[in-house]
């Protein structure tokens, strides 16, 4: 189940970065589960990763081997997290590691693992390693595609987004891949995102613009309020396509920065609208706040309610539960007279009360979309922030209590 089409655009290839998919059966045999992406030499890669202090092996790893070299190759399974298990997983993941750069005759701290699955289980590098030359075999710069269904776990469709745009005379390409559908509530970015470029970045500045990207794309969706312990987002510049982006071209800046978010918010936004059970996208805009810290608390309040979510699966108009919600999301002396909330274009609160022109059919009708905004109008400030997130239906409650069967 999942909300709005899923059709994906053309995929464009980026020069100098190649994925390949195969199977090594880590939860299921057959799937095709893991995934290995080359990384051409002279690249810059930056990445951002979970805050959640259990993180998982691989996130330890990838954060210390982005310290000390530049990455040639990444490797991703799902089926299995690799979290929650302690010092045996860090070697299971060093394994994976050393198995690829041996292969590729790299050095081990030039590959970053990913994992993705269930918690606290042990990662079966039994299968995966003697895998890994079919994924080797497989690699193509046309590989997008099958690697977006590779890295899903109780997604129900790949996550892709691809676009180009000209700078003098010449093309600059992005595309990327994501997946998620539970567990999300990032303090970084989503459970697992890539996107290349075959722009030029040095390697600081491409940190700081994937940084401040996923700040404003992937840490702005949620579906359970859950932080994953495996969340990691990576960006990589090959540098082919014979451009550099730097601030002092403030043109070329401004708008490889928009294209970036543009990738960025797509497929954040799909992890959303393939939320597990999700029947509606909910976006969620908090204006006129005092500063964006406010803005976002009561945006989550609401995104984060159950009473809230549940009330958009059973597409029931009760405002009463949005008002509660942003009653309780610690707004410092809130003057609940002075702010309005909507459902669509209808206004449902005023004066701290139901909004005189509000009638049932009028929130009923915007209740039956499946894809509903929310606006709160704070009447305190000029900062305004927005959350996407989904409703609470039965179908979570089953996907989550047979996710390890």
């Amino acid at each position: 189940m999942a909300v709005g089409p899923g059709t994906l655009p053309t995929l464009h290839p980026v020069a100098g970065f190649r994925l390949g998919t195969t199977s090594a059966g880590v939860k299921t045999p057959g799937r095709k589960d893991l995934v290995v992406m080359e990384i051409v030499h002279g690249a810059t890669t930056a990445g951002v990763f979970t805050q959640n202090q259990f993180c998982a092996a691989p996130v330890q790893i990838c954060k210390s081997n982005l310290k000390v070299a530049t990455p040639s190759f990444l490797v991703v399974n799902t089926g299995n997290a690799n979290a929650g298990t302690g010092k045996e997983g860090y070697q299971d993941a060093l394994e994976v590691c050393q198995s690829v750069a041996e292969h590729a005759g790299v050095a081990i701290d030039q590959v970053l693992p990913f994992s993705t699955g269930v918690i606290g289980e042990k990662l079966p590098t039994d299968r995966i390693i003697p895998a890994i030359p079919a994924a080797f075999e497989a690699l193509t710069e046309d590989g997008w595609l099958e690697a977006a269904n590779g890295i899903t776990t109780t997604d129900t469709r790949p996550k892709a987004f691809s676009l180009q745009f000209e700078y003098q005379s010449k093309v600059i390409t992005l595309t990327g891949i994501s997946k998620g559908a539970g567990m999300i509530k990032p303090n970084m970015a989503t459970m697992l995102a890539y996107v290349a470029t075959d722009a030029k970045v040095e390697a600081g500045l491409l940190q700081s613009m994937l940084a401040r990207s996923a700040d404003l794309t992937f840490n702005r969706v949620t579906i359970d309020g859950d932080t994953s312990t495996n969340d990691s987002c990576i960006l990589t510049a090959t540098g082919t396509g014979g451009i550099e982006i730097t601030e002092s071209d403030a043109e070329l800046f401004e708008r490889f920065n928009c294209a970036l978010d543009k990738v960025m918010l797509e497929l954040a936004q799909a992890i959303v609208r393939d939320g597990e059970g999700a029947t509606k996208f909910v976006t969620i805009s908090v204006e006129q706040a005092a500063n964006s810290d406010e803005a976002l608390k009561t945006a989550y309040a609401v995104a984060h309610s159950p009473l809230v979510k549940t009330a958009l699966f059973a597409s029931d108009p009760n405002w009463g539960r949005i008002l509660a919600a942003v009653g309780y999301a610690g707004v410092e002396n809130l003057d609940v007279d002075a702010l309005q909330v909507w459902l669509g274009d209808t206004c449902i609160v005023e004066n701290g009360g139901r909004a005189l022109s509000y009638t049932e059919e009028a929130g009923q009708a915007v209740m039956n979309c499946e894809e509903i905004t929310i606006r709160i109008v704070l009447n305190r400030g000029n900062k305004q922030e927005t959350v996407w997130t989904t409703d609470l239906s039965k179908d979570y409650v089953a996907i989550n209590a047979d996710y390890r069967s």
